[in-house]
This record gives C-alpha cells, sequence and structure tokens, in this order.
C-alpha cells in the first residue's frame, strides 16, 4: 500500500489524522481472493462501513480534497453511491446515481464500456444534469478505469463540467488513470 503524498506504513509530510484515515481504509478494507470470478481479487469496502468512526472520517477526507463548487456527485453502481451520497451531503451539492442498464426508469442516456472480467452498460437520467453542471465522479475502486471513463463520457455528452474523479483505492498495476488522462484524479490509498 502506498498514500498520497507520503510512504507506505507512516506517510511522511501527512498530517497525523490524515494519515491515521489513510491506515484506517487500508486496515478496513478486506481482500477477497476470486470474486466474482477466479483471478480478481475483490476489495470488500463493508469493513469500512460498518465502523462508523471510520466511515465519517473517510467521507469528510474526500469531501475536504475537493476545490470549488460541485453541483453534484456521480456515484458508480454500487459501491461508489455509498461513498458518493454522504460526500454530496457533506459539500451541499446533489448526488446522481450512475446505474446499471435497465435499472433506471423513464427515458435514460446510456455508455457502454469493457471491464476487467466483461463489459458493462451504465445509465443516468440526463434530465437530473443541468447543462454545465460541475460533477465530482465517486466510485471505491479504481481498477481499469472502464466504469470511470464511461461514466467520465456519459456525463460529458450530457453537458456536464467533470471537475474530478474520487476513489478510495486505486489498483496501480492495473492502470486506470490512463484512461482518465486529463481529469483530476484523488485517491486514498494506493495499492502498487
Amino acid at each position: 500500500m502506498t498514500f498520497p503524498d507520503g510512504a507506505a506504513g507512516a506517510p511522511s509530510g501527512v498530517p497525523a489524522a490524515r494519515a491515521h484515515v489513510l491506515r484506517r481504509v487500508d486496515e478496513l478494507v478486506r481482500l477477497v481472493p476470486d470474486y466474482p470470478q477466479p483471478g480478481v481479487l475483490f476489495r470488500d469496502i463493508t469493513p469500512l462501513l460498518a465502523d462508523a468512526a471510520a466511515f465519517a472520517d473517510v467521507i469528510a477526507e474526500i469531501a475536504g480534497r475537493v476545490e470549488g463548487p460541485v453541483d453534484l456527485v456521480a456515484g458508480m453502481e454500487a459501491r461508489g453511491f455509498l461513498l458518493a451520497a454522504p460526500v454530496a451531503v457533506a459539500l451541499g451539492a446533489g448526488m446522481l446515481p450512475v446505474r446499471k442498464a435497465g435499472k433506471l426508469p423513464g427515458p435514460t442516456a446510456a455508455e457502454s464500456y469493457e471491464l476487467e472480467y466483461g463489459t458493462a452498460t451504465i445509465e443516468i437520467h440526463s434530465a437530473t444534469v443541468p447543462e454545465g453542471a460541475r460533477v465530482l465522479v465517486i466510485d471505491d475502486v479504481l481498477a481499469t478505469g472502464g466504469t470511470a471513463a464511461a461514466t467520465v463520457a456519459l456525463l460529458q455528452r450530457c453537458g456536464a463540467e467533470v471537475v474530478g474523479l474520487s476513489f478510495l483505492v486505486e489498483l496501480e498495476a492495473l492502470r486506470g488513470r490512463d484512461q482518465l488522462v486529463g481529469h483530476a484524479i484523488d485517491v486514498l490509498v494506493a495499492v502498487p
């Protein structure tokens, strides 16, 4: 594990309170081998969500890193919802669920993409995205970047300005950032 602005274990240059939050993320995110299919090492955030103090600290940390005003916080299905909703409340912004195909009623805008173990399509209610809305995109893990890149493309097609992307954990070896060149990316914990 590595931390932004510091070294593994005890980040240098990172305030003690922030370093504590980052260490708690690393301690509480559970690794599940071969899920949802063989060869995938899944990061389970439910232990983090179940720890009220750690969850509150993570939300405060994510929200505290956001620069400038945000109109909407877009959370990617499904774990991104769990982070995006409280971050939206903390920022005084609305929350926009980015859903899997077929989960939203009424007219939707859609984007298909590749991910590390198949293909998928995401949808949003484009009517809930005002032209020029400043949107922060949130998910639990940045892996190959496919879901995030599709979300950015979908939001931009709907007239939004994506002001940044925030992730709890980044799996650096999968090079997801390569699909998000030109966008501000913030990560709490990076895994080589």
